[in-house]
């Protein structure tokens, strides 16, 4: 498969350890060295800002979708290929995984967890079919990782769904996760439905 365009979750925060945004960018410049158009949630700072900036300097195509609520808060980055603004969450998450071929996941907090699980329920569903990549930058979705794997041995998912996603400590491994990510079809959604013991 060809990857063309990626969707970037990503933190607005301005308090991070410097670690955070050197990760950003580099996500951002290995895209764009990569040709891939990015769609983001149009943000100027945090890990969202630093990434635009990177990739935008490097040459990529930048997209951002933003809230119109979200525009002081935020502030929406007035530098981009593109700045669509528009009026509630739901259709931002929308238009970031419309049309899209991956998904990457850097930091963030209760607003990027909602996206990432988002994108892994349209996945588990059929509806979004591309890698999910959790950058896992100073080990900050080490957690999460251990509670998804334990949602697994519990049964609330299958192991076969352990296949949605990548992770990976560094962006610099963003390319391989993409050509190594296990392919998945509309059909699992029914192929990994749990059932009791015993039955068919």
């Amino acid at each position: 498969m060809q990857f063309r365009r990626a969707t970037i979750y990503a933190s607005s925060s301005q308090a991070l350890a410097p670690e955070y945004y050197e990760a950003a960018a580099t996500l951002g410049r290995v895209l764009a060295a990569a040709e891939m158009e990015i769609i983001y949630g149009g943000g100027r700072y945090g890990l969202m800002g630093a990434m635009a900036d990177a990739a935008l300097a490097a040459g990529a195509k930048v997209e951002g979708v933003i809230p119109d609520f979200l525009m002081d808060q935020e502030v929406g980055h007035q530098g981009l290929s593109r700045l669509t603004v528009v009026g509630d969450l739901h259709t931002r998450k929308r238009l970031m995984l419309d049309g899209t071929d991956a998904v990457f996941c850097l930091p963030g907090g209760c607003g990027t967890f909602e996206e990432m699980f988002e994108a892994m329920t349209f996945k588990r569903l059929g509806l979004f079919l591309g890698p999910i990549v959790i950058i896992n930058t100073q080990g900050y979705y080490n957690r999460c990782i251990e509670f998804l794997h334990q949602s697994t041995t519990e049964r609330f998912m299958s192991q076969r769904h352990l296949d949605m996603w990548q992770v990976i400590e560094s962006p610099t491994e963003a390319l391989t996760a993409l050509a190594e990510a296990p392919t998945w079809t509309e059909e699992e959604r029914h192929q990994c439905a749990l059932k009791p013991e015993g039955r068919v």
